[in-house]
Parts: structure tokens; sequence; C-alpha cells
């Protein structure tokens, strides 16, 4: 059995997800394999610039056809490659009802006191958004027209919109199987058909459910059914189910991981992490489950994955080295606020400096100014 330490699995997590600048065309990164997460307003056209040597715009990569962005995994907005979008969704079907509630995740309580099964709540609500999205309308449309024809109890009474809402988290994982997107950078939030409208599936697919676990192992692996199985939203028993046969036992930190067999000379030659890169919140390098390897302080844990208001991650020398804010002013002018964990050399300083440059273009400002703190 391979024995690794965590430096070579971070060494390893960094270039299998592109963080070295190696392809120069974004629908070939291995982190679409997964799907991008786009949780904030250019999130993911900053991971972009992380990964690709070329510019990097939101509109640019909003408007290419080659991506579909929807809310797959837990419900939260991921970037897919088109092509892959109905293979996304056959994953996205439960494997059991266990597997549905847990899905549910923070409204469990709620499914549970509607009086259905949490896989009919889940096609109910998806043929609705199926009838529904004909066009391109706001979330808020939307969940007003979905919950006319839904049952009572799978829609609440918002106080501070003065109307009644379908439950959040069962429309963000209903949508998809509902035949619905959502429109790339768009405020507020907006759906429309997906191109050609699938048929629903409500049958599962074990063979696409275990094709995702193997791309998380491939890409954040070594790594554990707890740590799959949270990444997907469900429980770890069905993480077992959808575990892969093609995986190798590797120790790292005192514990068994898994890794697909085809990529364990990889963790175990990885070529060296000697860059700077700034990472936006959600970056897939911060989505790996065992947050303890990705960084074992808990003090900077805490700076890295706030409970509001995640920062971005400062990546040096193949570590989470510090942390980074913006605030714009007007269109004009960014300004950065780079926090370093530990004093960085000036080289290592330099580089962040023009990564700063990078994200400010990405997000359409001309000029920028940076404080370290």
């Amino acid at each position: 059995m391979l024995e690794v330490d965590r430096e070579q699995v971070l060494a390893h997590r960094i270039a299998a997800q592109g963080l070295h600048r190696e392809e120069a065309d974004a629908a070939a990164l291995a982190v679409f394999d997964l799907g991008l997460q786009s949780t904030q307003r250019d999130t993911a056209a900053i991971s972009l610039a992380a990964r690709l040597p070329g510019p990097v715009t939101e509109e640019s990569f909003a408007d290419d056809p080659r991506f579909v962005l929807a809310w797959t995994h837990r419900g939260a907005p991921h970037f897919h490659r088109a092509t892959e979008i109905g293979q996304v969704t056959a994953a996205l079907v439960p494997l059991g009802e266990d597997d549905a509630m847990a899905r549910m995740g923070w409204q469990r309580k709620q499914v549970e006191a509607a009086g259905m099964s949490a896989t009919d709540s889940l096609f109910t609500a998806a043929k609705a958004i199926r009838k529904v999205v004909t066009r391109t309308m706001t979330k808020g449309a939307v969940s007003e027209a979905v919950t006319r024809i839904i049952p009572d109890g799978l829609s609440y009474w918002c106080r501070g919109c003065q109307a009644t809402h379908i439950l959040e988290q069962l429309m963000r994982l209903a949508a998809i199987h509902g035949g619905a997107r959502l429109e790339a950078a768009a405020q507020p939030a907006t759906l429309a058909p997906l191109t050609g409208r699938p048929r629903m599936r409500t049958t599962p697919d074990p063979a696409a459910a275990t094709a995702v676990v193997r791309d998380y192992l491939r890409l954040h692996g070594p790594a554990t059914p707890s740590e799959a199985a949270d990444f997907v939203g469900t429980k770890v028993a069905v993480a077992r189910r959808m575990w892969p046969d093609d995986l190798a036992e590797v120790r790292v930190a005192g514990r068994t991981a898994y890794l697909p067999e085809s990529d364990v000379d990889a963790l175990a030659d990885p070529p060296e992490p000697d860059l700077v890169r700034l990472l936006p919140p959600w970056d897939p390098f911060l989505q790996s489950r065992d947050r303890a390897l990705l960084v074992p302080d808990r003090a900077r844990q805490k700076e890295v994955w706030r409970i509001l208001g995640n920062p971005g991650a400062l990546l040096a020398g193949g570590e989470v080295a510090g942390v980074w804010r913006t605030k714009g002013s007007g269109r004009k002018r960014l300004d950065f606020t780079i926090t370093a964990f530990d004093p960085l050399p000036p080289p290592a300083r330099a580089a962040a400096e023009a990564e700063a440059e990078r994200v400010a273009a990405a997000r359409g400002f001309a000029d920028l100014r940076i404080t370290w703190s």
C-alpha cells in the first residue's frame, strides 16, 4: 500500500485540478468532469483565471455555448460541459428513498412534514418546474407559479417576501430534473429551459452516480466514503453503493483513503507545486472535504471557511498560505486586501500581485490597488 504525506497529496491535487496552467482551453480542464461551482458572480471566471494561461472574463465564459450552468451537486450552481449535462442529470437521480431524503439537507424536516416521500416530493416539484419553465423566467416568478400547482406541504410562507415559495432546497434539486438551467451572470437568479429539453428520468442510474464519486476521487483524492458522501450531499451508506471498483488504498496522515488505481503513479510523484494562485471562494481546490488536511491549523480553517462571507484563498508553494478579499470602487478600480498567514518571500508576493491583476481583469476592472495585511 502506498503511503504519502499531506504535502504530496496537495501537490497531486494541484496538478490534477489544472493549477499548473498546462491547458489552454477551458473545456479541456479536468475540473469540468465534476463541475465548476459558481456560487457568487465571477467566482467561476476567477477559478478559470487561476488555471488558464490566457485572459478570462465572466462575460466570455458565460456566453460560451459549450457550458451550461445549473443547480446540480447539493443544489449548488455548477457549470458543466453542455455535452455532458444528460449524464450529470442521470447521476442526480437518487438511488433510493434514503438517498433522496439525505439530499434534502437542511430542509429534511419540512419534506418529512409534507406527508410525501422525498422521492415523490422531488419529482412532483420537477414536473411542476417542467410545466412552468417554458421560457426565461426569474427564480421568483418560477417559485410563484410552481407554488400554485404543488401540494401545500412543499411550500412555505416567506415573511420577508410576503409570499409563498416552494421549499428552496427542493427547488434547487428538482430544477435539473424539470429540464431547467440557470442563466449565467443573470441577477437576480434566472431559469430557462435546457436546450433540447430532455425527457425527465426517474429511474436511478448507478453507473452515472458512481462516475461522480470516481471524479471526486480523481480530483480530491485520496479520499474516504464519508468525504465523497459529503460532496454528493448524501449518507455514507449511499456513497458506498456508489463506490467504484477500480480503486487503490493509500495511507495518508495515519488513515486509509482511496483514489483510482490509474492515478497512483501521479500521486506517488506529483510535480512540484512551485506556483502562486489566488483562488476564489468555492474554488474546486477548496471543495475537498478533508479541510484539516488542506489547512491543519484550526484558527486558519476558520479564516478560510467562514459561516458567512468566505474570502478567497492564497495558494503558494503547495499550501493555503493566506486569504484575500476585494472591494470594488465603482467599475473603475478593484481594491485587494491580501492577508498572508506567514511572511512570504518577495518573489511569492510579486507573483500574488500579478495574480491579482488577472483577477481584476477577469472581473472587468482596469485598475487595482493591493494592500497586504
